[in-house]
């Protein structure tokens, strides 16, 4: 095709034809909102990273998720701030823990939103490290007992869905046996399969108080240098029965979704992580940048990228422009 005869620009003139040959299409139902719990009574703390994300207490997360669900977005991810921490991480897997109360709260009150859990013990340790510390560092094998026991805590409160987020080496069979062995079959387990040691988790890290109190998260998490490793950890968890496949972080990791996207046929969500997040709002605040098509761009990269789903903290405010 060559110009004149191919003219590009007719296909662009009016907006009636560029939504008819639109390729990539963005939807309330791709967007899964993040929220935070908070140990306590009346507490609505604005994250300082995180302009308009907000540690709750249960009551506030509860009227959060009637907002969500009305606003039409199918699913909410939880992360719990507990009332003590320990080296164990208890709260994690105690059946009266923050997010096993939260799971709960919000069924009671919203049934028709999908709950999905993130299992990790990062959130629930003294250490902020993602499991149990042997010889300084995290020791995977002791690990994923206690993962496989806090994924079937949130099945038993009623969670639809169990995400780990640990890297733990095997971590997905160990869930997977566990709920299995306990009934709960039916329970999807969505892996954070390709989760890299990001810069971008900064703002994540102050909304969940996870800060490691040593050293990082680099022996577990994956070096950012790294693709062809992206294939070898998603397909161990293909081979240990997860059900979604998530790439984390996402925007400067798009070549990694489409490889992902390219090789297995599992639905695959991107992580739209903190970083990103405040990156657009700090801009926005400046006037730098169109906050708004900004973060509708971003997201549409993403799902052109081969996202099925998408985590972000902009849920709400996309789905109040798409919803028009």
């Amino acid at each position: 095709m060559f110009f004149p005869e191919y003219r590009g620009r007719r296909l662009r003139r009016n907006d009636t034809v560029r939504r008819m040959v639109r390729e990539t299409h963005l939807r309330v139902d791709d967007l899964i909102y993040p929220m935070f719990s908070a140990f306590g009574e009346n507490i609505k703390s604005e994250i300082p990273s995180m302009p308009g994300i907000y540690q709750q207490s249960i009551e506030h997360i509860v009227a959060e998720a009637k907002e969500v669900h009305a606003l039409g977005i199918p699913a909410v991810i939880l992360f719990g701030i507990p009332e003590e921490k320990d080296p164990l991480g208890q709260d994690a897997y105690n059946d009266e823990g923050i997010i096993q109360r939260t799971i709960r709260a919000i069924k009671d009150a919203v049934p028709e939103l999908l709950v999905i859990t993130d299992v990790c013990m990062c959130e629930y340790t003294d250490h902020g490290h993602c499991g149990v510390i042997k010889d300084g560092d995290v020791d995977n094998d002791a690990t994923l007992q206690l993962l496989a026991a806090e994924a079937l805590s949130h099945a038993r409160a009623g969670a639809d869905i169990v995400a780990p987020s640990d890297m733990m080496d095997g971590r997905v069979a160990a869930i997977r046996e566990l709920l299995d062995a306990n009934g709960f079959n039916q329970i999807p387990v969505m892996s954070y399969a390709v989760k890299y040691a990001s810069a971008y988790y900064g703002p994540f890290r102050d909304a969940a108080d996870s800060t490691p109190q040593f050293g990082d998260r680099r022996s577990y998490q994956m070096d950012p240098a790294n693709r062809i490793e992206a294939f070898r950890e998603a397909t161990l968890d293909v081979q240990e029965s997860a059900d979604f496949l998530m790439v984390k972080p996402a925007l400067a990791y798009l070549d990694i979704l489409r490889d992902i996207k390219e090789r297995f046929d599992l639905p695959l969500v991107a992580y739209n992580v903190s970083g990103e997040y405040s990156m657009i709002k700090a801009a926005a605040e400046k006037d730098w940048i169109d906050g708004d098509r900004v973060m509708m761009e971003t997201l549409l990269g993403m799902k052109r990228a081969g996202a099925d789903l998408i985590i972000t903290y902009h849920a709400k405010e996309a789905a109040r422009l798409l919803n028009g």
